[in-house]
């Protein structure tokens, strides 16, 4: 059906919901719409007419939410925008997933799928579908894959092409990232592409790479006052016309939809994932641009502070910078005495860390922090001797970098007594392995100093006080750790040979 039967067709009466925006209040959790007994039609388009996108997101918000039980607001009216932003996708750079879970059976989830597959763009709804079927079903105007029952693929009991679909998945998010395979009777090479948007739905979270590119909607059973209507076959039929209005609004809007650059509130892949749904809102119109970045930014989050299995690395960043702030923040701490820490609280992963349920180990330790370019060290603490041990400094760049929120709140709350600001991104050059180091960095090598402002408060110039006392002890600690290195790289010397370690200031130490 071409373009101009599709507007003749809404010139139709269509049945619709009256509420808007005001129908679902601010503040309800279950976003629940009672429909009335009778449902006044939608307003008709004339021939020349452009549809109205603001009128038609607010219908089918309202049949999103008269049939399915949403966590709030935003997650609705970003199911609302993304069902809107299937009709456009090849317009877009970036095919965005949307992950619907829930943490039992009967929270709403295949009743969710249902409907966006009623509303969508060419649906292929499966539960077990081949790769090799699914390469054949995408082509230059891509359908939306749907998957329900995800958890049965990825889940611990998956097999077969578990991850294979995964690349599909992962791949088809951006365009251009098709996939090669050979002809088993021509022997010739053949390219299929992976481009198109995909709903999936299932029981607890979906690998970690398809929820990083995926619009979250975490799905809960509904309370006794939370009321849906059924949803059965008949009220799929009756939403075909909606549908189709919606992709005829996407043909008038399809090449400015290419050649937009929405301001986004996220960055990077978050950005990535939301931008087709903010210039659907956009190209909308009315209170839709607000509502989709807020949507954005709330629910992205919600799903950043959210720990998973794959965030071991960076809750053991966050800990261990809590672990030196219990003890004062010192410059050095013991590998021992860190672990005895990061297991003191029993709600961490850390007491049962370990294929053993032992606890956190050296070992388990240093793996987990060696992407990050962190390793202990030999150093020599006062009282204790010799020992492996981490300096804070070698924990700066990775701080700032991964979890730059911990910083900022730990500056924020001492910032007004003067204490050490965890703000200090001082001069450290981890490309040596993590030394620490109280020198300027030679010319051309990346500082991590913050750029100087106009002008400094009085907390502000004692912070930076703090810090030029902080870097002093630092050189210090340096000259002590360089003198350490002497003691294991020079064979005969020793505190055994009658060599005393030097002092802070770099002088001999004088014999007893």
């Amino acid at each position: 059906m071409n373009p101009d039967d599709l507007l003749k067709r809404a010139e139709q009466p269509r049945p619709v919901l009256d509420g808007q925006l005001d129908l679902i209040p601010a503040g309800t959790s279950g976003l629940a719409a009672e429909s009335p007994d009778h449902v006044p039609a939608a307003p008709a388009a004339g021939p020349d007419q452009v549809p109205d996108g603001a009128v038609m997101l607010d219908e089918l918000r309202a049949i999103v939410a008269r049939y399915v039980v949403l966590p709030d607001q935003h997650a609705l009216n970003a199911v609302t925008l993304w069902i809107a932003a299937s009709h456009l996708q090849p317009a877009f750079q970036h095919a965005p997933r949307l992950a619907i879970t829930g943490p039992q059976k009967r929270c709403g989830k295949s009743r969710l799928l249902d409907v966006v597959e009623a509303t969508c763009h060419r649906p292929i709804m499966t539960v077990n579908a081949s790769v090799a079927a699914i390469y054949r079903s995408i082509g230059e105007n891509p359908p939306t894959l749907l998957v329900d029952e995800a958890d049965t693929i990825f889940g611990p009991k998956a097999a077969g092409d578990a991850e294979a679909l995964r690349g599909i998945l992962n791949g088809g998010h951006q365009r251009k990232r098709d996939t090669l395979r050979i002809n088993g009777k021509s022997m010739e090479l053949e390219t299929h592409k992976t481009f198109a948007m995909a709903a999936l739905a299932g029981i607890g979270d979906l690998p970690d790479t398809i929820m990083d590119r995926s619009v979250v909607v975490r799905m809960r059973r509904r309370t006794a006052a939370e009321t849906v209507e059924s949803f059965r076959t008949r009220d799929s039929d009756a939403l075909a016309p909606l549908r189709e209005r919606l992709a005829a609004w996407a043909t008038t809007i399809a090449e400015r939809a290419k050649d937009m650059d929405p301001a986004m509130p996220v960055e990077d892949r978050a950005a990535d994932t939301w931008e087709p749904l903010v210039i659907v809102a956009d190209l909308a119109g009315g209170a839709w641009p607000d509502l989709a970045r807020q949507a954005c930014r709330v629910m992205t989050a919600r799903e950043s502070e959210r720990p998973g299995l794959e965030d071991y690395p960076l809750q053991l960043l966050v800990d261990i910078h809590g672990a030196f702030a219990s003890v004062g923040h010192p410059e050095l701490m013991p590998t021992k005495q860190l672990i005895v820490l990061l297991c003191s609280d029993e709600e961490s992963p850390w007491p049962t860390y370990g294929s053993r349920s032992g606890g956190l180990t050296p070992r388990y330790l240093q793996m987990l922090l060696r992407d990050f370019d962190i390793s202990s060290k030999n150093y020599r603490f006062e009282g204790r001797g010799h020992a492996k041990g981490f300096a804070r400094a070698q924990f700066l760049d990775a701080w700032t970098r991964y979890c730059p929120s911990v910083l900022k709140a730990a500056g924020t709350a001492r910032a007004g007594s003067a204490a050490t600001a965890d703000s200090e991104l001082q001069e450290v050059d981890l490309s040596r392995g993590g030394e620490l180091s109280g020198q300027p960095e030679a010319a051309g090598q990346r500082q991590l100093e913050p750029a100087p402002q106009a002008s400094a408060s009085v907390g502000e110039r004692e912070v930076s006080a703090e810090m030029a006392a902080t870097r002093e002890r630092l050189t210090a600690a340096t000259r002590r750790s360089e003198a350490i290195g002497t003691i294991n790289r020079t064979p005969g010397t020793g505190p055994a040979a009658g060599y005393r370690p030097p002092t802070a200031d770099g002088g001999p130490r004088r014999g007893r």
